[in-house]
């Protein structure tokens, strides 16, 4: 092999390496967006808003998981490009981008699973008796205790319905 050959394999290899580093940077950036069901956050447009209270009786509380629904893509690829970098390492000739490709889809599963978990919160499913005679159903996070026969307001319009104590 000669001098050139080695110098443009060395150069391939930064530019991949420097591409994998800035696309896994720029996944975890996005991975940050915090989305949340808790009763006390409120998003910037909803704040100012006029809210609809209705008051009522908590006639049960049961636990449930919250799931986000909308992945930002950012386990998949950090956890490629990881993975592409890590299997890049092994091996020579056709078995390094057998190897590069192998690690880049297992990382990819990886990061997914690993983003899926994170996305999880604990949450309540709070069933409330108004003072109206209707039912309602709300689910939100578990950061505020509320159990059966407790006296709530439900805040609504604009945006989520919260379930808070009175």
């Amino acid at each position: 092999m000669n001098s050139t050959s080695v110098m443009r394999s060395g150069t391939a290899y930064r530019r991949l390496l420097a591409v994998t580093v800035v696309a896994a940077s720029l996944a975890v950036v996005a991975g940050c967006a915090n989305r949340s069901a808790s009763s006390s956050v409120y998003t910037y447009g909803q704040a100012q808003q006029e809210q609809i209270v209705r008051t009522g009786t908590v006639v049960s509380v049961r636990s449930i998981t919250i799931q986000d629904d909308r992945s930002s893509g950012a386990g998949v690829l950090a956890g490629g490009a990881l993975g592409g970098v890590a299997g890049n390492a092994v091996g020579g000739g056709s078995g390094r981008a057998l190897a590069t490709v192998g690690g880049a889809i297992l990382g990819g599963l990886l990061g997914n699973t690993v983003e899926n978990q994170v996305g999880k919160k604990q949450g309540l499913e709070i069933t409330v008796q108004l003072d109206n005679g209707e039912t309602r159903v709300v689910a939100q996070e578990a950061d505020v205790a509320l159990s059966s026969g407790q006296r709530v307001r439900l805040i609504s319009g604009g945006g989520p319905t919260r379930v808070v104590p009175m």
